[in-house]
């Protein structure tokens, strides 16, 4: 991030609060023209530093009220066993995020359903029936604040 000028710092906080800014408008607010903010764009897509554009959709809107994360433990370790959830767990629709983690349990999922019965409908029917599945805890997400993480704020 050393190489990063406050210009291009202000140019990823843009884009970080949202995506499909033009380079138009980027360049407004950070002074400079529209070519000069595209080649910057396009600097930091080639250095791998913006490595994709993102639409946040609304869950509740579309009727997905209920957000839980699982940890999950498997019951036997070894690499087939890994192979074999990862594929099975990734196939289930409604598990959004797949992160395999160290400490307490081998995995952590984010999961959505229209409510608590349809979460549990899930977790019986999906969830627990993958392969190698041992333990599971569930914690229900009361509220979420979206953070602008590492960029921060401009000073």
């Amino acid at each position: 991030m050393s190489d990063l000028d406050p210009t291009d710092l202000a140019i990823l906080r843009i884009l970080a609060s949202d995506a499909t800014t033009s380079a138009a408008r980027i360049g407004r607010a950070v002074g400079i023209g529209q070519p000069a903010a595209w080649r910057r764009i396009r600097k930091l897509t080639d250095q791998g530093i913006l490595a994709g554009r993102r639409v946040v959709v609304d869950n509740t809107a579309l009727g997905f009220g209920v957000t839980v994360f699982l940890g999950v433990r498997l019951a036997t370790k070894g690499r087939t066993s890994l192979e074999d959830f990862e594929r099975a767990v990734t196939a289930i629709p409604e598990v959004q995020i797949v992160q395999h983690v160290l400490g307490q349990f081998d995995y952590r999922l984010r999961v959505t359903a229209r409510d608590i019965s349809d979460f549990e409908r899930i977790l019986r029917r999906r969830i627990m029936t993958l392969p190698g599945v041992g333990q599971v805890e569930a914690n229900v997400m009361l509220s979420e604040e979206r953070r602008p993480g590492p960029l921060g704020a401009p000073d």
